[in-house]
């Protein structure tokens, strides 16, 4: 069975780039039938806090991604202590002692020898005396996968085949000096032990993706089918990574995108078919395709997602928004002609209030200074109201008689004095829920 997971960090909340991981992963599982699990990485105690646990959750639950089971790491650590013990036994673990200083003394000497900096393995060399008296001096160490110098290969499912020099890369760290067991080490065993058959993650975590195939199989583990996509852009392609904070999720349902906008963009960008809005999730699945994604940094831009949204809510009869309408303050009454004529008018439904606003309070008229006569002469001829749907039609039409003004002299003039703008709303529409006409005053 198809087996995906989404492992987010519990130290802040949910970001587009995070949204990105979590879609494919999911849609993979749905499309194949299988099993989606949200498992928690929160082996960092002093940063993982449950208040980021609840907002993953609820993030996820707005945009309909529901999961088949929630693991959390913090309950398997024992688990991991296993796996570190197995790794010790067969001679792939070792201890390894130095400062962050002499790391990176280490690394500046190799650069300026022109070779790659690599950690040089010089806690092989220790005895165990010599670990001893360092353990004394500086605390325990950091634990190192031992690599085998050899090609790491696999055939990805966007990048296509992968080959990578374990020789070119440093032996990973998989748990500090403190004991806290690192991600590489924890997916690993997670992956192999939950039964992940695919795992799509960022291009940033090719390089891990070569170590830990090597710890998998290590473990006795079966690798999983890997998949890396591309990271996330500004507009201008310039790096995302400082503009995440304002690009959570929450804040993009603050500011009144849909969940559909939000899914049918991100399920789609980066790869080689257009965008193109869905109506549900069932759509979204049916049209996945995980290696129809390229490898290029892919731009994003948040503006996108507003005229998605629009043309989404134009689609939604009024039971799907009645809680936000009437939060709008519309009166039951006049909710379903109100959201008939605001849904072809509005971008989020955050717009509501103040197409509301307008249709109880009236507008600021707009009135140009060779029109002040004619819209005078155009308010007489107004009915008293209430209005009607074909109250538009024969009052333009009194007004074209007595004062022989015809198409857009006649109509823009008088749409500017009733709604305060040059475009907006089909006026037959819009009239019978106009209650307050401030251009007679």
């Amino acid at each position: 069975m198809t087996t995906t997971r989404f492992a987010p960090s519990p130290t802040g909340y949910i970001h587009v780039g995070n949204l990105r991981t979590a879609l494919m992963n999911y849609l993979i599982a749905r499309k194949a039938g299988g099993t989606f699990i949200l498992r928690i990485d929160d082996t960092d105690p002093e940063r993982s806090k449950e208040e980021y646990v609840d907002a993953i959750k609820q993030d996820l639950e707005w945009l309909g991604l529901h999961w088949d089971r929630v693991e959390r790491q913090s309950d398997r650590l024992d688990r991991y202590a296993e796996a570190a013990g197995k790794l010790r036994e067969i001679g792939r673990f070792y201890e390894a002692f130095e400062t962050p200083t002499e790391l990176d003394l280490k690394r500046k000497k190799q650069l300026n020898m022109g070779k790659p900096p690599v950690y040089d393995r010089a806690a092989l060399n220790l005895s165990e005396a010599e670990k001893e008296a360092l353990r004394a001096e500086r605390g325990n160490g950091v634990w190192r996968f031992k690599l085998d110098h050899e090609r790491i290969e696999w055939t990805d499912g966007i990048l296509g085949d992968v080959s990578i020099d374990a020789a070119s890369v440093s032996d990973p760290v998989l748990i500090r000096g403190d004991g806290q067991v690192l991600y590489t080490l924890a997916s690993v065993v997670d992956d192999t032990e939950m039964g992940v058959t695919d795992v799509v993650r960022g291009a940033d975590h090719v390089t891990n993706t070569a170590t830990q195939i090597q710890i998998i199989k290590a473990l006795g583990g079966t690798v999983p089918r890997f998949a890396h996509h591309s990271l996330l852009t500004g507009p201008q392609g310039e790096a995302l990574s400082k503009r995440l904070g304002t690009l959570a999720l929450r804040d993009l349902r603050e500011q009144g995108v849909q969940p559909m906008a939000l899914l049918s963009l991100m399920a789609r960008l980066g790869s080689s078919d257009p965008v193109e809005l869905r109506s549900d999730m069932a759509e979204l699945i049916e049209g996945f395709d995980v290696t129809r994604f390229g490898s290029a940094p892919t731009k994003f831009d948040v503006q996108d997602l507003l005229p998605l949204t629009a043309r989404y809510l134009q689609t939604l009869p009024l039971e799907k928004v009645a809680d936000a309408v009437a939060a709008a303050g519309v009166p039951d009454e006049l909710a379903e002609p109100f959201w008939m004529m605001a849904r072809e008018n509005i971008t989020t439904l955050n717009d509501l209030k103040g197409w509301w606003e307008l249709c109880r309070d009236g507008a600021e008229p707009l009135i140009d200074d060779e029109d002040h006569e004619f819209v005078a002469q155009a308010m007489e001829l107004l009915p008293e109201g209430p209005f009607d749907g074909e109250t538009w039609g024969k009052w333009t039409a009194a007004v074209k008689e007595a004062t022989g003004r015809k198409g857009k002299g006649l109509f823009m003039p008088l749409r500017k004095a009733l709604t305060g703008m040059e475009r907006g709303p089909e006026m037959a529409t819009f009239l019978p829920l106009l209650q307050v006409v401030r251009a007679r005053k």
